[in-house]
C-alpha cells in the first residue's frame, strides 16, 4: 500500500479514536451534571456549557471520517450508472472541488485561529479560549487534504474492503447458532 494512503488511514484511525474519546468525554460531563443535579437538586450550569465546547471539534472532524469512507456526496449509485468517462470526470471534479474546499477551511480557519483572542466563559473559574474552539476548522482542513492526496481512489471506493479497515477490530457476527440445530 502507498505510504500516503497507509498516512490517510492511520489520521483517519486517529480523528476516528478522537472523536470517539470527545463524544464519551461531553457524555461523561453531561452525566456528571445531571447525576449531580438528581443528588443535590442545585444545576451545575457548567457542564453543559463545558460539554459545548467539544461539540464543533466532534462535528468537524467526523466529516473527515465520513469522507475517507466515502460516505460523501459522491452520489454512487447515479455516478456509478454513468458511462466510465463521465464518471472519472465527475470524480476528479469531487476531489477538485473537495480539495479546494479544504484548502479554504485551512487558510480561513488559521486566519480565524490567530484572529481568535476571547475567551469562552464556561464558569466563574472555567474559561476557555476560542482558539481551541476555532483550531477545529484549520485542523478538518488538513486532514481532507490529506485524505485527497490519495487521489481520485478516494472517491471510487475501496477495491478491497481490508484497504477501509485496516487497523480496525475485525468484525464479528455476535449471532451464534443454536445448539443442536
Amino acid at each position: 500500500m502507498p505510504v500516503l494512503k497507509r498516512l490517510s488511514n492511520r489520521i483517519n484511525l486517529l480523528v476516528t479514536a478522537l472523536c470517539a474519546a470527545l463524544l464519551v468525554t461531553m457524555l461523561g460531563i453531561s452525566f456528571s451534571g445531571a447525576i449531580y443535579q438528581a443528588v443535590t437538586g442545585d444545576a451545575l450550569a457548567w457542564t453543559y456549557s463545558l460539554a459545548r465546547q467539544f461539540l464543533p471539534w466532534v462535528a468537524l472532524l467526523s466529516i473527515t471520517v465520513a469522507f475517507k469512507n466515502g460516505e460523501h456526496v459522491a452520489m454512487a449509485m447515479v455516478v456509478n450508472a454513468l458511462p466510465s468517462r463521465i464518471r472519472v470526470a465527475i470524480e476528479w471534479v469531487i476531489v477538485a472541488s473537495t480539495g479546494l474546499f479544504a484548502l479554504l477551511l485551512t487558510i480561513a480557519g488559521l486566519q480565524f485561529t490567530f484572529e481568535s483572542s476571547q475567551l469562552v466563559m464556561i464558569s466563574d473559574k472555567i474559561q476557555i479560549s476560542q482558539s481551541w474552539i476555532a483550531a477545529s476548522v484549520p485542523t478538518t482542513g488538513i486532514i481532507l487534504l490529506v485524505h485527497l492526496l490519495t487521489g481520485r481512489a478516494l472517491v471510487e471506493g475501496p477495491k478491497d474492503l481490508s484497504e477501509t479497515t485496516e487497523g480496525m477490530a475485525p468484525e464479528v457476527d455476535h449471532i451464534t447458532p443454536e445448539r443442536g440445530a
